[in-house]
């Protein structure tokens, strides 16, 4: 591989891997063989890598105060305004959390941790109007996000998010909840087509007493189990959910799945099923390394095909954080960040149902697109920029009243500021307009993108000018 492919693929490892690579970094690591860059990123510091936006005493002292109210009948007006408080500071470290998230992966050492993790996120999506929880089920994600699948599907599936979310706290013994059998093997595993409504029904019987107690820990409650004999995928014993998971993973339809969803996430909106059968099969065979899986995948020949280059949409968080990242751009008024989320369709922390996002050309509409085509000149010239939607699910009945009461959009001042001197310092000189835009675009650079920019002098007119074309959009 001669320099110039090694440059091109290293770009390409680096957008689809993380979030985009800085021009010096780029130029050093292609000195190297690619497999010495795969390793840089499967190589992951753990240190201080959880979120920590809300503590467990916090939590403990609300579910406390929550606990006693709760046993009232009737409230005083001081206890109900006690209880609206909690509500208000819940809602306010939700945004806190999401926040932080979108901070981490901006400046981040650790991109392909944080890519993973959002792959996670996405996988096992979940909704809990509980920051603590949320907090922790994104914490097992990062924690696992490169191990053991297995580890990390046990961990998901004891979180309080995902067992409430799903509604495991109310299966019982005698009174079986399918919810969460269901999603396991549906969404989160083997897929449909695979299991049978009987081993729904038998899993949901497993489950009965997976639970959580008041501090936010699992808890295996022996009472409400269902220890009677189950007949799950034709096999019969009193099996408990660990017993359920076990059996799941023993399937190689469960590696084929898993490997399918990281290929449409990482490769190509259109799997190629013989590559997601080759990495299935060594997936399977390492007992659901991640980690090995990943390293595998980022270094077949393929993933560096054409065929598989500038050919993805880049989700909105992946393209907020593309472009933050590139360009050292900082917010004073960060909940900026909140707004676009929900104007592009990826508010992080709250899927629109359980099978996540659905990604893919489902990004993009005439009306997302215009907004995406608009942000990075905002955002790189502190603009200002109106808001046709809701600029925050908590937010939103205040935004309704606004647009009865004056028939224009909500306006929100950026307040972002790019580090101009350090994103020009990156490159030489005499470097060309076009030899940007082809470090800042994953398509290559045509005469249409050519012609647009050659009568740029600086390069911080092209800059903006690339990240404006629809190109910038995809890697």
């Amino acid at each position: 591989m001669d320099r110039k492919d090694n440059f091109t693929n290293i770009k390409h490892l680096y957008n689809r891997a993380g979030f985009g690579i800085a021009y010096p970094d780029l130029l050093q690591l292609s000195k190297r063989k690619i497999s010495k860059a795969i390793k840089g990123l499967l190589t992951v510091s753990n240190q201080g890598t959880e979120l920590t936006v809300i503590t467990p005493d916090e939590f403990k002292q609300q579910q406390l105060i929550l606990s006693g109210l709760n046993g009232k009948k009737e409230l005083s007006p001081d206890e109900k305004q006690q209880r609206e408080d909690i509500t208000k500071a819940r809602n306010e470290k939700s945004r806190e959390l999401n926040l932080s998230w979108i901070q981490r992966m901006i400046t981040t050492e650790n991109p392909l941790l944080e890519k993973m993790t959002l792959f996670w996120h996405g996988h096992f999506a979940c909704r809990s109007n509980n920051p603590f929880y949320a907090q922790q089920l994104n914490n097992i994600q990062r924690n696992n996000a490169l191990g053991n699948f297995k580890t990390l599907l046990l961990e998901v599936s004891r979180s309080p998010a995902m067992l409430d979310y799903l509604n495991n706290q109310q299966n019982r013994k005698g009174h079986p909840n399918e919810n969460f059998s269901r999603e396991l093997m549906e969404l989160f595993t083997l897929g449909r087509g695979n299991y049978t409504e009987n081993d729904i029904k038998e899993a949901a019987r497993s489950f009965t007493g997976w639970a959580y107690n008041k501090s936010g820990d699992f808890e295996f409650n022996q009472r409400a189990h269902d220890e009677k004999e189950k007949t799950f995928f034709g096999q019969t014993g009193t099996f408990d959910g660990e017993a359920i998971i076990d059996r799941i993973l023993a399937r190689p339809e469960t590696a084929t799945f898993i490997c399918r969803k990281l290929y449409i996430f990482f490769v190509n909106d259109t799997p190629d099923e013989n590559h997601v059968k080759e990495l299935a099969g060594h997936f399977y065979e390492q007992k659901y390394d991640i980690s090995a899986l990943m390293n595998s995948l980022f270094s077949a020949e393929w993933f560096y095909s054409k065929t598989n280059t500038g050919n993805k949409i880049k989700s909105p968080v992946e393209f907020l954080v593309n472009l933050s990242r590139e360009f050292y751009v900082t917010y004073s008024k960060p909940q900026i960040l909140i707004q676009l989320q929900s104007s592009l369709g990826q508010y992080l922390f709250n899927p629109p149902n359980v099978a996540g996002w659905p990604g893919g050309k489902t990004w993009i509409d005439s009306s997302s697109l215009m907004l995406r085509l608009k942000i990075p000149s905002l955002v790189l010239n502190d603009g200002i920029l109106d808001f046709d939607g809701k600029a925050d699910p908590e937010d939103e009945a205040v935004i309704a009243l606004n647009k009865k009461q004056k028939p224009r959009p909500v306006r929100s001042y950026i307040n972002a500021k790019a580090d101009w001197s350090k994103f020009l310092a990156c490159f030489p000189k005499d470097m060309k307009q076009t030899e940007l835009a082809a470090f800042l675009l994953e398509p290559p650079v045509d005469k249409k993108i050519s012609d647009v920019i050659a009568s740029n002098i600086k390069l911080k007119n092209t800059a903006i000018a690339v990240t404006s074309m629809p190109e910038y959009q995809l890697c």
